[in-house]
């Protein structure tokens, strides 16, 4: 089995969609990482909408954005690629120009907002797999893949900083902040649509064969996949809630774990990416669930120790919840990539982020219903569902088809 050895920054970039696509890349994430954060609070502060009902619309626009997907999927099938991305950050720049135009106490301006947000945040991850897995192949796509997101967190944290820093000027500083994110959204969408890249499934498998074959179902790793992703909000809603509501911690210590938890992401991710391509997709993700269910473990042992010791011993746990969570996403994507037929590519691919987002959107429900009933309720359910999960993902079949090593060619001015 090939493998990729070393790190070859041209190459990586030429992997990736082009040098004008990683720009797009970052200046997408870098728009995300300015307003993100700080949605809830431009609902409540400038919109003077209450809590309770700015979350509700939040939640209700990502998930109905979770509809969008089947026909992205289609989308892709048909070979579109750089547009798809492209307008995956075109509808984000709708859903920040309703944010502007929004009246003081007009919730449903706000939710339809939420809504384009949800419909752009939800199509991208599915577009942009497409389109590397269209110039890129095997494990050079798998490394550009975790590059990409290694650069999105890096470029997301910066926006994030950046807006922190903003924040002192009230309800001006935030829609300016919304009004910057446009800008971002839309000077990303016009980057990636340059790079023109576009598949040509019609060469992929003969016409009866596209007819015939589905895509594969993949039931197994879809269903496992809603469990994994709960680790993306381990950092960002089970840890605070654990430490500052349960042990009593300065709130300084989530701050720290989720830095570290970034930090780590942008280091480590193409790194241990390479380092695991010697071993087959399917093993690594099974093996990240390994990892994730004794993180959960862990957590569970350190928050039995005395108050002086639990909280250090919470945030050196969540390092080792951040590698699996980094060998997790380094393979899970990949393996979709790698089992999907050429000319069905784009409905596994949205298949794969319907359950990416379900897991999303349900996860902080169950952390917040489980957490009250103690660590051995949270993170003991967490560890068990999460290990059944790499159970499944280790015994699945793989789908056999004539398709699976046939890779469209592309057309890209990069």
């Amino acid at each position: 089995m090939a493998t990729i050895t070393g790190i070859q920054p041209r190459v990586l970039v030429r992997a990736s969609g082009g040098p004008r696509y990683v720009v797009a890349l970052a200046v997408d994430a870098l728009g995300t990482g300015l307003l993100r954060p700080f949605l809830l609070l431009y609902g409540v502060t400038v919109l003077r909408l209450s809590a309770p009902v700015t979350g509700t619309a939040m939640t209700v626009g990502i998930v109905a954005g979770l509809v969008c997907m089947p026909s992205v999927g289609r989308w892709l099938d048909r070979g579109a690629r750089s547009t798809v991305v492209a307008a995956s950050m075109l509808v984000r720049v709708l859903g920040v120009a309703l944010l502007l135009a929004a009246p003081e106490g007009h919730i449903w301006l706000f939710a339809t907002a939420s809504l384009f947000l949800g419909i752009g945040n939800q199509a991208w991850p599915a577009a942009h797999a497409a389109l590397v897995a269209t110039v890129a192949h095997g494990r050079e796509r798998d490394t550009a893949l975790a590059r990409a997101r290694a650069l999105r967190n890096a470029a997301l944290g910066v926006g994030a900083l950046l807006a922190t820093a903003c924040m002192a000027g009230g309800t001006t500083a935030l829609r300016a902040l919304a009004a910057v994110t446009a800008l971002a959204y839309l000077a990303a969408a016009a980057l990636a649509w340059s790079v023109h890249v576009h598949a040509h499934p019609a060469e992929a498998a003969p016409a009866k064969d596209r007819d015939d074959e589905p895509a594969p179902r993949m039931l197994a790793l879809l269903a496992a996949n809603v469990i994994y992703v709960f680790c993306l909000n381990v950092p960002e809603i089970a840890l605070p809630l654990v430490l500052v509501t349960q042990l009593h911690a300065s709130p300084v210590w989530p701050a720290v774990v989720f830095v570290s938890n970034t930090a780590l992401v942008v280091t480590l991710q193409v790194p241990v990416t390479v380092l695991m391509s010697r071993f087959s997709r399917r093993t690594v993700l099974a093996l990240s669930g390994v990892v994730l269910a004794a993180s959960y473990l862990g957590f569970l042992a350190a928050t039995s120790l005395g108050h002086g010791w639990a909280t250090a011993a919470v945030a050196a746990v969540s390092v080792v919840c951040t590698i699996g969570e980094i060998i997790y996403a380094g393979s899970a994507t990949a393996l979709v990539t790698a089992l999907a037929p050429t000319h069905v590519l784009g409905r596994a691919l949205a298949r794969f982020q319907l359950s990416t987002g379900f897991g999303l959107a349900v996860s902080p429900a169950v952390i917040t219903t489980l957490a009250p009933h103690g660590p051995a309720a949270l993170w003991g359910s967490l560890a068990a569902a999460t290990l059944l999960s790499a159970s499944a993902v280790a015994t699945e079949k793989d789908q056999a088809t004539r398709f699976s090593g046939c890779r469209p060619r592309a057309r890209a001015g990069l």
